[in-house]
């Protein structure tokens, strides 16, 4: 084995520590590479029935079809409306929340085990009730993804918060400052890589419930096309919105990585 290859074994194998660039790069193609390759491969040489799994040709034929007609992007924008608007009145209540109850004692005690409750209440079981109070509009879908992420994301927000260390805080009492100064200029910017990482997962949890809330009675929506598809066995389709989805949701998780890259760089947590 050459000095080179050793070089790579070494670096894959870092604990904890960053790996070369060259590296980096190569493994972050080849995670998607891989998949597609073996995916092409398999519609191609294998006997397999393109109802079942089609080829990566047929899902591009699917989706120009849909993007011309015009579908494709009309689910797209009706998908992540739903999204945007249930996860920004969930953030908006939930992170001041999770300040409030990770920051003081009493909050947390009145509020924590409703929420830790409500917590393990599936969202979709509220659906028939969403649908008895709120009817069949956008308003259900909505308030189910707020559902599925208040309370996740409020509990996150509240344990990046409970962990701040009492010795910055008994410093800034030291050195004259109030509770109002310690929340604002101790709590708040120390637990701020945390509290976006919260967001930034529970935004997946917003894409999950999306495909749900789309069932109920929708006409547009990723997560109504897929159902339809499935109904007609169009896996072709299907194909499509997953992976539209996933590209969607993949650009936003990087966004939110790219956020907290500019808004945090006095940071010492590696990320």
């Amino acid at each position: 084995m050459n000095k080179s290859k050793v070089n790579i074994l070494n670096g894959f194998w870092r604990l904890s520590e960053d790996i070369p660039k060259p590296l980096y790069i190569t493994l972050t193609i080849s995670s998607i590479a891989l998949p597609l390759f073996l995916w092409w491969f398999i519609t191609t040489v294998g006997n397999i029935d393109p109802k079942f799994l089609p080829s990566p040709a047929n899902v591009l034929q699917a989706f120009g079809r849909l993007w011309s007609s015009g579908e494709l992007m009309q689910d797209t924008i009706a998908s992540l409306w739903r999204v945007g608007v249930g996860f920004f009145l969930a953030a908006l209540f939930a992170i001041p929340i999770g300040i409030l109850m990770g920051s003081f004692a009493s909050i947390r005690a009145l509020l924590e085990p409703l929420f830790g409750l409500m917590r393990y209440m599936p969202a979709p079981a509220f659906i028939p009730l969403l649908i008895l109070y709120l009817g069949i509009g956008e308003e259900p879908k909505i308030t189910l993804i707020f559902i599925g992420v208040f309370f996740f994301n409020a509990l996150m927000v509240m344990d990046t918060v409970k962990f701040v260390s009492k010795d910055l805080i008994e410093s800034t009492y030291i050195l004259g400052g109030n509770k109002w100064q310690i929340l604002t200029q101790v709590i708040l910017p120390h637990s701020l890589p945390g509290i976006l990482d919260a967001c930034r997962i529970n935004l997946a949890a917003a894409w999950q419930l999306v495909i749900v809330s789309e069932l109920i009675a929708s006409t547009e929506g990723l997560g109504r096309r897929i159902s339809v598809a499935g109904r007609f066995l169009k896996t072709d389709e299907i194909f499509v919105g997953l992976i539209v989805i996933g590209i969607i949701g993949l650009s936003l998780d990087l966004f939110f990585q790219y956020l907290l890259r500019i808004s945090c760089k006095w940071s010492s947590q590696k990320r």
